[in-house]
């Protein structure tokens, strides 16, 4: 069912003191992805989330080595957040490497696909740790607000198997959780930054992101959809819709998108945890 749409707005300007980031050391049984459509049974959205899966382990490889290239310079709560951050990152690479393993290479370009992963994630480290860090932000920003989408349609995995489901709704949810950890970090090291430049920087960043993560996705897709019989250009027509109309799930959280590039923005400014409070005390409770 999809969930309220209200939100709860506290302009924190900084990460609530009592959040707290905690790694979650969850293995999911995965094999019902060898199956090959395991959202449903649709070919279009399981080429979108393995396409997504596909660029997380070495993505979040990437975010953990921005932000632990800082760490010396950090104190206190964020110290502690950066800690959390990294460990939850790892979790998920190691979950999105298993899962992608099983997808079926011999008929999808996997390989292909990792390799074209692997160049990107080459020319951002060649750029050094403050561009690690900038690109960073602007994907966890990404990632904040499909998890927010996912929490508030959860219909979109209804039918999915459950311990597939639980590994998406379990990332959504740390997701959420640590979604200011690197930006936090961003404000720190650059404190001696005029607030215009930082704004800039982080929008000139953002447009950039945005328009080179949703060209890639639809790449991937598109190419694990042609694996499936479509032709090329029926194959992106269909990735297309399925990212931004039906079920969109890109263009639906466009709210979410765009607060970003409003002066003084801060990921807490839209307190979600309530939407996810359910999910966090299942899986709390997974690994008390």
């Amino acid at each position: 069912m999809t969930q309220p749409t209200t939100h709860t707005k506290t302009l924190a300007k900084h990460t609530p003191d009592d959040l707290a980031v905690a790694p979650r050391d969850i293995r999911f049984d995965l094999d019902k992805a060898r199956q090959g459509h395991w959202l449903g049974g649709d070919p279009v959205g399981t080429a979108v989330f393995n396409a997504l899966s596909l660029t997380f382990p070495d993505g979040e490889r990437v975010f953990m080595d921005a932000v632990k290239a800082y760490r010396d310079r950090l104190t206190g709560k964020l110290a502690e957040d950066a800690r959390g951050f990294v460990a939850q990152e790892a979790i998920h690479s190691r979950e999105h490497h298993h899962l992608n393993s099983l997808i079926d290479r011999e008929r999808y370009p996997v390989a292909e696909i990792e390799a074209m992963v692997r160049q990107r994630v080459t020319f951002i480290r060649g750029r050094g740790p403050m561009a690690m860090l900038i690109a960073t932000i602007a994907l966890e920003h990404f990632t904040a607000m499909m998890a927010e989408m996912h929490a508030r349609h959860r219909e979109l995995f209804a039918t999915t198997d459950p311990e597939i489901e639980k590994l998406w709704r379990w990332h959504a949810m740390e997701e959420t959780e640590h979604k200011a950890v690197a930006y936090d970090v961003f404000l720190e090291v650059t404190r001696d930054w005029s607030p215009l430049k930082r704004y800039l920087v982080r929008c000139r960043a953002m447009a950039l992101v945005t328009l080179m993560f949703t060209r890639n996705i639809t790449r991937y897709a598109a190419r694990l959809l042609a694996a499936d019989g479509y032709a090329p250009d029926a194959a992106v027509k269909a990735v297309k819709r399925f990212l931004w109309r039906e079920p969109g799930v890109f263009s639906r959280g466009a709210k979410t998108y765009f607060a970003w590039y409003r002066p003084g923005f801060h990921p807490w400014d839209q307190d979600d945890r309530a939407l996810m409070a359910d999910w966090k005390a299942e899986f709390d409770a997974a690994v008390a």
